[in-house]
């Protein structure tokens, strides 16, 4: 080891989905199969390319004023970051500071472990249940502050606003993120709470339901002191962070209400006819309130399921650790791209009888 390797911070990183380069059918990132919205389009052919050579609005105006209409909030209540996971870095820097550990499930987003890792913040992750649940009690205890996905990933359930609301009962001196990045697929909005708790942070994304990925944009809606705080961070460490183009599809996408509505409506109903069709096949799995699935059969190996997948050209995602080696998760895709899995899985299970 060289000398100077001993002040080198290092962490072990969050290891995305593959992205592959090749034509494939791509169940295996939670992205949506659908195109944004057309005012997305439209937005982009009409920039002023001219524009470029000026810095970006630190305050991301048009965007913060369409997402604070959309949700019937003030515009000091909207902090806005490229994806989520930017969103989510800044509050684990803002808000997570305590000697106590911050808390969230062991069966999660494993980028939380990797933040508290990267920032030095003490956590402890809790044990969901026997059917992958969060157990609301274990999160009553002394801590720096509570986190959780909801729905969860990569288990999809979604827990209603009763549970999440126990949760912030028992913990009105820290910061309780809750974060719903698939909440469009799901039920009501933590979002409903935040104007009852102060403490409540609410973080969501455009990666998803509004099929904008490659445009990373996500936000986080709480209280305006909360957000302040967010914003002072942000300023600290990078007060242009969305681009131009970002910022003008983003409000474009938000505006159409009608267009999102209808594709994630086309996208649950996809969800809940996978469900039938693998049920069928024996597949048993949590009850998704996502658009993905989590999935395992009793008679075959997960990996070497997801291996024949990905030799076929299907990509799914799955993880060689405890407690879930035996599952897979399964993005909603196209009617046409959920034909093609249901056609390689019944081929497969027949060669393996």
């Amino acid at each position: 080891m060289e000398a100077f390797e001993k002040n080198i911070r290092r962490v072990e990183p969050y290891v995305p989905g593959e992205q592959p380069r090749q034509k494939v059918v791509k169940l295996n990132t939670n992205e949506n199969p659908y195109p944004p919205a057309p005012g997305v389009e439209r937005a982009l052919r009409e920039l002023d390319t001219a524009d470029f050579r000026l810095y970006p609005d630190p305050a991301c105006s048009v965007l913060v004023d369409a997402i604070a209409d959309f949700y019937k909030v003030g515009k000091d209540q909207v902090f806005v970051g490229v994806g989520s996971d930017d969103v989510l870095s800044l509050c684990f820097l803002t808000f997570f500071n305590s000697d106590k550990p911050v808390f969230f499930p062991d069966i999660t987003y494993s980028f939380y472990k990797v933040w508290a890792e990267l920032y030095r913040i003490p956590y402890e992750c809790k044990k969901v249940d026997e059917d992958f649940r969060i157990v609301k009690k274990d999160y009553y205890g002394a801590n720096g502050g509570v986190i959780f996905p909801n729905p969860n990933a990569p288990t999809a359930i979604y827990e209603n606003l009763e549970f999440v609301e126990d949760i912030l009962r028992h913990n009105r001196d820290v910061i309780v993120i809750v974060d719903e990045a698939y909440i469009d697929y799901a039920g009501p909005s933590a979002i409903e709470l935040v104007d009852q708790y102060d403490n409540l942070i609410v973080t969501q994304t455009f990666s998803k339901s509004r099929s904008m990925a490659g445009m990373r944009i996500g936000y986080a809606i709480a209280s305006p002191k909360l957000i302040r705080y967010l914003n002072d961070v942000k300023y600290s460490f990078n007060s242009y962070t969305l681009n131009r183009a970002s910022l003008v599809c983003g409000a474009e996408s938000v505006k159409d209400r009608e267009y999102f509505e209808k594709t994630v409506a086309e996208i649950v109903g996809t969800r809940e006819r996978t469900k039938e069709r693998l049920a069928k096949m024996g597949f048993s799995f949590t009850d998704s309130s996502a658009n993905f699935l989590f999935v395992t059969h009793p008679e075959y190996d997960a990996g070497d399921m997801f291996r024949a997948l990905k030799e076929a050209g299907i990509y799914v995602r799955w993880w060689d650790s405890d407690r879930i080696r035996q599952y897979m998760r399964i993005t909603v895709g196209t009617e046409e791209e959920m034909e093609t899995l249901f056609a390689f899985l019944e081929q497969y299970m027949s060669k393996e009888n």
